[in-house]
C-alpha cells in the first residue's frame, strides 16, 4: 500500500473512538499504514477505556498522514482535526460531538480526493448530533450524502452529476439500494426506470473492478410476490423489468424481477456453496438491510458506490447506550478497513 488509509474518529460520545482502539489493540497487522482523523484526547481516552491489564495502547500524535505508514507497530496513530477538545461526555447528543465527527469526515474526504490517502474507513456518526452540528454539516442525513456532495463539488459538477448507491456487504450476502435515507412513501416513489437503471449501471461497474469479472445481479420486486404478475401492484411489470431489459441491452448479467422474500437466499454463499447471484439490487433500505444485518452486524461493511475515491464503514451505529462501558465489538470495522485494503488492491492492479 502506497498511501496510508484514513479511518475517521465518528461521534466522540459513541463507541466510534472504543472500536477504533481495539482494532489497533487486537489486529495489529490488519491496521498498519492506517491512522485516525481525529482528536487526540479522545483516542487517548479510548486507549484507556480498552486498556488490557497494566498494558496501554500508546497514542501517536502524527503531523502528516504519510507518517502512518513509518509508525512504530503497537501503537495507534492520530492526526488531530482542527484544534484540540476536553473529550465529550459519553452517551449523549451534543452539537460539538456532531460538529467534530463531521469535520473528520469533511477532511479525510478532501485528502481522498487529493490523493494524499488511499482510502477512509468511517466511523458510525450519530444523525442528531449532526443535524445539531448545524451548516454545512446539518444538511446531511448522513456519510454517503455529505460524500457525494463533497466529490461533486471536487469534480466540478452538479450533485445529480455524481450518482452514488449504498453497498451492504458480508461474507454470505452483498446487497444494493435503489433508495438511502428517506422515508418509505418517498423510497417507493423513487422506484423508477432511470433509477433502478442507474443504480444497476454503478453497480456493474463497482462489483466489475472489485471482482475481476462479470459481476452477476439478482433484482428485487418492490411488492410481495414479486407484484404476482400485476395483483399486487404494477411496479415490477412498468418499472423494473423495463430498467432490467434496459440493462441487459447493455451487457449486464441481470436476472430478476424476483420476489423479495426468497432472492436474498438464493444470492447467499455460504461455506461449499455459491450463491446464485453477487448481489442482490433492493428496492429500499430496510428491505435490503434487514437480511444482511441478520446475517450479522459484527460482520457487515458499508461500502459507497459510484465515488471517486475508496469509502467503507461497519454496519452499525453510535450504540450510545454502550459507549463509554468497554462491550463494544470491533470485528465490523477490522473488516471495513480489510475491504478497502481489497478494493484499493484492485484499483492498483486495474
Amino acid at each position: 500500500m502506497k498511501k496510508p488509509i484514513a479511518i475517521t474518529l465518528g461521534d466522540p460520545a459513541g463507541i466510534g473512538p472504543e472500536i477504533i482502539a481495539k482494532a489497533f489493540r487486537d489486529a495489529p497487522h490488519e491496521m498498519w499504514g492506517c491512522f485516525v482523523a481525529g482528536d487526540v484526547a479522545t483516542m487517548r481516552r479510548a486507549s484507556e477505556l480498552t486498556r488490557q491489564g497494566h498494558v496501554r495502547l500508546p497514542v501517536a500524535s502524527i503531523d502528516l498522514p504519510s507518517e502512518a505508514l513509518t509508525a512504530p507497530p503497537n501503537c495507534l496513530p492520530v492526526f488531530q482535526i482542527g484544534a484540540t477538545m476536553s473529550p465529550v461526555a459519553f452517551g449523549v447528543i451534543s452539537a460539538d460531538a456532531g460538529r467534530l465527527a463531521a469535520e473528520c469526515v469533511v477532511w479525510a474526504a478532501k485528502a481522498a480526493l487529493r490523493g494524499e490517502i488511499s482510502a477512509l474507513v468511517t466511523a458510525p456518526l450519530h444523525k442528531e448530533a449532526l443535524a445539531l452540528a448545524g451548516e454545512p454539516h446539518s444538511r446531511y442525513p448522513g456519510h454517503t450524502e455529505m460524500l457525494q456532495a463533497l466529490a461533486a463539488v471536487h469534480a466540478g459538477v452538479p450533485l445529480a452529476d455524481m450518482p452514488v448507491r449504498m453497498m451492504l456487504a458480508n461474507d454470505e450476502l452483498r446487497v444494493v439500494l435503489v433508495s438511502i435515507h428517506m422515508s418509505l412513501r418517498e423510497a417507493i416513489e423513487a422506484v423508477t426506470i432511470d433509477n433502478v437503471l442507474q443504480t444497476l449501471q454503478i453497480t456493474h461497474r463497482s462489483l466489475q473492478a472489485m471482482l475481476g469479472r462479470l459481476p452477476r445481479i439478482g433484482v428485487a420486486g418492490l411488492n410481495p410476490h414479486a407484484g404476482e404478475g400485476g395483483l399486487f401492484g404494477r411496479e415490477e411489470i412498468d418499472i423494473i423489468a423495463p430498467a432490467i431489459v434496459a440493462a441487459r441491452s447493455l451487457g449486464l448479467d441481470i436476472k430478476g424481477p424476483f420476489a423479495p422474500d426468497t432472492v436474498f437466499m438464493r444470492a447467499r454463499s455460504t461455506q461449499g456453496n455459491q450463491g446464485e447471484f453477487d448481489a442482490v439490487l433492493a428496492m429500499h433500505h430496510d428491505q435490503g438491510l434487514i437480511p444482511v444485518k441478520y446475517l450479522g452486524v459484527d460482520k457487515g461493511v458499508n461500502v459507497t458506490l459510484g465515488l471517486p475515491l475508496v469509502r467503507t464503514s461497519p454496519d452499525h451505529g453510535t450504540a450510545f447506550d454502550i459507549s463509554g462501558t468497554g462491550q463494544a465489538d470491533a470485528s465490523s470495522l477490522i473488516s471495513a478497513v480489510r475491504v478497502a485494503r481489497q478494493i484499493i488492491g484492485l484499483t492498483e492492479i486495474s
